[in-house]
């Protein structure tokens, strides 16, 4: 069974089924946190190397997964605070599943989960994320990071997330805000335990390390997607010398401050549904083919903005301007254009309710919606750690959100903009800085040309920073490995074969659909 810590106030952190709250930068997640199985007794993992300052409490002792027997499951003991190895501790959830090839087996491939909020270990016990060759070649290992499913879930009133707004409309709101937010950093300290205030990258990276050197593993081979890769590029910034091979996925870039970082979001949203109106200009299949796309989506969202625009998902609820932005934001990950275009063609065809929403529009705009008791996760808690967003006051933030606005005006709310106003008043124990480590073998950064999230200049400002290879998908979406049989095979080939792309590989778009 895992083991939770209890908090320096006595408040025990939870374990159970939790259901996310709030959007991650991808979209609202939801997470199951399961129990582990019994213990088994197997054998020992072999002698390690120690990791860097300090080294975690004993080897990892595996066990069958539950949900797939043919996974391994199981924990190590870590320290909650790096900086005081000797003090308080929690259990790192961790998976592996060993390669089906032995006689060709390469090493472990270690998998960074994005989100933030993605369990590194069901991503293991699914299976679906890794090629057959990944499969064959290598032990896969991934981890729940601090503060995600069973590594110690960061856990909160349901309540006191539901008063976060997701776009703040007036002064008196930003400093209710503020007030309420640090409320709610103690309710989740409360609950969650001390590793409350060390969920940032910076310690996962510690926690990384040590989980190589509880496997025996001296250097790391790594493939990181979406916010996994800030754990991947962290890691060879801080320890280049460890890293054997790494592919860093749809990166995330942190050495943007909060204008250049807010900028660089709503570009890649704007430039992601500027190819989907393309793609319904010239494809018979789309809903929309034929007619107006951006005056029939600047209709709907009109709509929403005066609180007339019904959510389908919530009888007798009306769609906010965000939630609608948010919702045809993850359409674009995929990219999902179809269901897109569906969308907007029913949301247009939609008649307004025939009684007008109680609260007015303004605020209907700006009130997140959650359940009123009970506890849910916050996944969220760990980027309010990662990224120094700060904001005077209300006339600077709406200036932020007029700026936004102008740069991309089909979506005018990004997805990070509930962060905005989450993060407000949070300190920040890893702050945005600039790469300079350099890798014994050139780290690989797939990117993708038109990138709902991750804007591709951003990802060649990171290969640069790391000296590292630019692999560049010309196509659409949220990653490419899974999507791309040239990403796929090229990436699969550096990993396996330490063989790096010419820098300037291309490979070529595949129609959505």
């Amino acid at each position: 069974m895992l083991r939770t810590r209890k908090s320096a106030a006595g408040g025990p952190a939870r374990a159970g089924l939790r259901r996310a709250v709030g959007a991650t930068l991808a979209a609202a997640v939801t997470s199951t946190f399961l129990a582990g199985a019994a213990r088994a007794d197997p054998a020992a993992e072999p002698t390690v190397r120690p990791t860097s300052g300090s080294t975690a409490s004993g080897p990892i002792r595996w066990a069958p997964c539950p949900e797939d027997g043919s996974v391994e499951c199981g924990t190590l003991s870590l320290p909650v605070d790096w900086a005081d190895p000797a003090g308080q501790r929690f259990d790192l959830a961790v998976a592996r599943r060993r390669a089906t090839d032995p006689a060709a087996r390469v090493g472990v491939l270690f998998f960074g989960p994005g989100g933030p909020g993605d369990s590194g270990v069901q991503k293991v016990v699914e299976s679906v994320r890794f090629s057959a060759e990944q499969r064959r070649r290598f032990d896969i290992v991934s981890f729940d990071p601090r503060g995600v499913g069973r590594s110690n879930p960061v856990v909160c009133a349901a309540d006191l997330l539901a008063r976060v707004p997701q776009v703040i409309t007036d002064q008196a709101q930003f400093d209710a805000t503020v007030r309420d937010n640090a409320a709610l950093r103690a309710d989740c300290r409360a609950r969650t335990g001390p590793v409350f205030d060390h969920l940032d990258t910076r310690s996962a990276v510690r926690d990384l390390d040590a989980v190589l050197a509880a496997l025996g593993e001296e250097r790391l081979t790594f493939h990181g997607s979406s916010y996994g890769t800030l754990l991947g590029a962290q890691y060879a910034d801080e320890y280049p010398h460890r890293v054997r091979a790494m592919v860093l996925e749809s990166v995330i870039d942190h050495s943007l401050q909060r204008r250049p970082f807010l900028a660089s979001q709503a570009v890649a949203a704007q430039d992601s549904f500027d190819e989907f109106v393309a793609w319904c200009d010239r494809a018979a299949e789309c809903a929309l083919h034929g007619r107006d796309v951006r005056a029939r989506w600047a209709e709907v969202l009109d709509r929403a903005e005066r609180g007339e625009l019904p959510d389908p998902t919530r009888p007798g609820a009306t769609l906010t301007p965000f939630t609608l932005t948010a919702r045809a934001q993850r359409d674009l990950y995929g990219p999902d254009w179809t269901v897109l275009a569906g969308r907007i063609a029913t949301w247009s065809a939609t008649p307004a309710p025939a009684v007008a929403a109680a609260k007015p529009a303004a605020a209907a705009a700006s009130t997140a919606a959650g359940p009123a008791g009970g506890e849910q996760a916050n996944p969220l808690a760990v980027f309010c750690q990662d990224w120094s967003l700060p904001v005077d006051g209300y006339a600077e933030y709406a200036r932020q959100l007029r700026r936004l606005a102008a740069l991309a005006p089909d979506v005018r709310y990004p997805l990070v903009v509930q962060a905005l106003a989450l993060c407000l008043g949070a300190p920040v124990g890893n702050p945005q800085h600039r790469l300079r480590g350099r890798t014994d073998v050139p780290v690989l950064v797939a990117a993708t040309r038109h990138d709902p999230v991750s804007e591709f200049d951003r990802a060649a400002a990171v290969a640069r920073q790391l000296r590292g290879v630019l692999l560049a998908y010309e196509g659409w979406g949220h990653g490419s490995y899974t999507t791309s049989p040239c990403m796929g095979s090229t990436i699969d080939r550096y990993l396996v074969d330490l063989a790096p792309p010419a820098p300037t590989t291309h490979c070529p778009p595949l129609e959505p659909r």
